[in-house]
This record gives C-alpha cells, structure tokens and sequence, in this order.
C-alpha cells in the first residue's frame, strides 16, 4: 500500500472511557462517551467524520447491521462503513482498512472504534463451529485452546513459569500507573503470588488469563497531507502491516499445534520496514494469555522458539526498561473489553507514542509495534495474527 511506504496515513488523536466490570451500559453508550472525548481532544467536529470502521461487540451478538446502527447512534453521517470479524487484532485491522479506504478516495476522515460490554451482556458463542468436538469435551473456547498450548510448549520445551511470573508483574505495575484500568486489578502483585495463583486450565492459573470488562476507546485517522492542513502537530504513522487469516489449513500435516501466523507476520512486516527486532522501541501485543507473549517473541523474531522465557529473563520489560512490553497493564492487568480488547492495547500505544502516558512514559517512543490476534480454532493455534509497526511524526 504506497500510502503506508510514504508515511501517508496519521493517527491524529485516540480516547477511551475507564475500564469497568458491569458497568450496567451498553456498548453503544460507552462507544458515545469515548467518541465525545476524542472530538473534544482533536476539536474535530462530529459532521467532518465521513468514514468509520468499528469492531464487533460480545454483548451484542451478531448484528448483520452492526455498524449501520452504531453509526446511527452516534450521530455520524458517513460515506463508508465497515465492521471487521477478525476478533482481537480488529482495532489494528481498522486502522489499516481505513487508510485504504482513504487511499481509495472513498472517505477523508475516519473514526475507528472499539466498543463492548461484556460483563454486562454477553450474547456470543466461542466454542468455536465444531461443536460435534466441542461440545461433549467441555471444550470452552480461549481458556481451553490456551491450556492446550500451554501444554504442547511444556512438552516441548518446559513451561517458563518464572518468566510468566515476571512478565504478570511487569504489566501490573504498569496498570497500577494507569487509571483507566480496571480497579479490581490495580493492586500490587509479587512474582510468588503469581506462582501461587490457582489453577483455572490446567497448566493455566488464573494470573495468566484476562479479565473481562466494560470498555471502549476511539481513534481517528487521516491522510498526513490532511493532518498537516488541519494543525496537527502530534501525530502517528503507521509503515508497515501484515496480517494472515487461518494460518496453516493444512492442519493433518502441520508439524506443530504451536506456530502461528506470526511466524509469516513478524518477518514480512520487519521487511516492509526496513527495520528488524532489535530496532523496536516498545512493545504493544494483544496479551488475552500470557504464553502468547512468549510464542509471539519466539516467532516474530525476538529469539529462537523455546528461549522466549529466557529472553523475558535477560530484558527489563517495564516501562523504564530497555523493550517496554504493555506499558499500560495490557489486558491481562488492565481488563479486556471483550471484542474491543484490541483497543487496550492500541490507544496505549499511540499515547506512549505523543509522550503522554506520565508516570509510565517510556524514555524512547520513535516507534513501536503492536500485534492482534484473532479467532481461536479448535485444537489449533490462533487463526488470526497481525502486526504493525508504526513511527512518531515529525
């Protein structure tokens, strides 16, 4: 996409409401309250919006005129809409699919949200479409498919438990710096209550899985040319992105339950670049359990597979350390909003990235990566993974 190469599309703002368990709203009403405070933030007004991509929403179910009526809701009038499935890598996906859309001419400025409230309302199904497997296994969806792998890595390689330890206690720091995080979560944490955490799924403890809650964040986007115009002196370029949907089909032939996707995202968005891992700044990865952290450094180039515990290890990953990881909390310490989790991560990112997070701003935020991840197939890896990378603006 030549807009991306030429750092031709710009983050121009982001918001998000407080991290909340049963807030008792609905998605559409945390989606008003975050959109407000992004027009307030960017003196955009509501009129001048004329595109809008938004993910799906648990606590809705599945609407086939989901962002029809969100639009509606909100009070925007647009020329192009769109919802994106891909789950939790749909926050970054928007930002990509907006850019095109712009490209395309279709659109000028468009609001990318994220929005759910599922520990209010919860309308979905996750087993999965195998329910002749699912079902009278008892198989329950992520936690079930992330205790499957847990188990395949342990096999192989031995679970990392004290790197798991460490990366628990990295992002609950971060989120006891960050009051939009879930208040239930922002109590300190040693890596020994991690380890003595009980077990959920085994080999997962409770400690390595989210937290659902309430939330929505808003991002809005733009060609740079349109920034400029408009007196945007912040903003954020994304320069590269790659995304692979349903990795690997051949799955009676697959050589491991536990590579994924991002061992074909990693490598092709690094080359896009022009940049490789040891370039990175900071880390922003979709964290819904906590041994996709380690499977994502050990694929998308960090370090061999079976080192990512002792790469955690050997790398201070807080928000003062050498590759900040998540500064924020990320969801596992800050609360996953159902569908719009990815927004956790994204809005941290671009924060980090204007230099506003306060008390956890990373000392270098030039650039940064952030990663999504998707659907979870049964008895198979994750079958969406994303990255991008994206740079400050000049």
């Amino acid at each position: 996409m030549g807009m991306l190469d030429s750092r031709g599309l710009a983050i121009v703002g982001y918001a998000e409401t407080k991290l909340v368990r049963r807030s008792g709203r609905s998605a559409l009403s945390l989606a008003g309250e975050a959109v407000s405070r992004l027009l307030e933030r960017t003196g955009i007004e509501r009129s001048r919006i004329d595109g809008f991509a938004t993910t799906f929403a648990m606590s809705e179910g599945g609407n086939p005129f989901y962002s029809n009526l969100m639009a509606e809701g909100l009070g925007l009038s647009v020329s192009w809409c769109q919802a994106t499935d891909i789950g939790g890598a749909s926050s970054g996906g928007n930002i990509i699919r907006a850019g095109m859309a712009i490209e395309a001419g279709m659109c000028d400025i468009v609001l990318c949200l994220a929005a759910d409230a599922v520990t209010t309302q919860d309308r979905s199904m996750q087993s999965g479409h195998r329910t002749e497997y699912c079902d009278p296994a008892g198989y329950a969806g992520p936690l079930s498919a992330f205790a499957l792998l847990s188990s395949v890595y342990d096999h192989q390689y031995g679970l990392p438990h004290d790197a798991l330890a460490r990366l628990a206690v990295t992002q609950r720091n971060g989120a006891l710096l960050n009051e939009n995080a879930c208040e239930e979560l922002r109590k300190p944490l040693t890596a020994q209550d991690y380890l003595d955490s009980r077990v959920v799924s085994d080999p997962l403890r409770i400690l390595d899985c989210v937290m659902r809650c309430d939330g929505a964040s808003a991002v809005l986007v733009m060609s740079t040319r349109r920034a400029r115009e408009m007196g945007f002196e912040k903003m954020v370029h994304p320069i590269s992105y790659a995304e692979r949907i349903n990795f690997d089909p051949r799955e009676e032939e697959s050589t491991s339950i536990l590579q994924s996707g991002f061992t074909d995202v990693g490598p092709r968005a690094f080359k896009a670049a022009g940049m490789k891992p040891s370039d990175v700044h900071m880390l922003h990865w979709y964290d819904d359990f906590l041994i996709a952290l380690i499977l994502q450094l050990e694929q998308t180039g960090f370090c061999a597979p079976g080192e990512g515990g002792a790469f955690v290890l050997a790398h201070d990953m807080g928000h003062a350390g050498e590759l900040p990881i998540n500064t924020g909390g990320g969801q596992i310490s800050a609360g996953q909003p159902g569908l719009a989790g990815g927004g956790v991560n994204l809005v941290e990112c671009i924060r980090q990235m204007f230099g506003e997070a306060g008390a956890r701003q990373v000392r270098r935020h030039g650039n940064a990566m952030l990663s999504g991840i998707g659907v979870i197939p049964y008895a198979r890896n994750w079958g969406t993974s994303t990255v991008m990378l994206l740079e400050r603006g000049a």
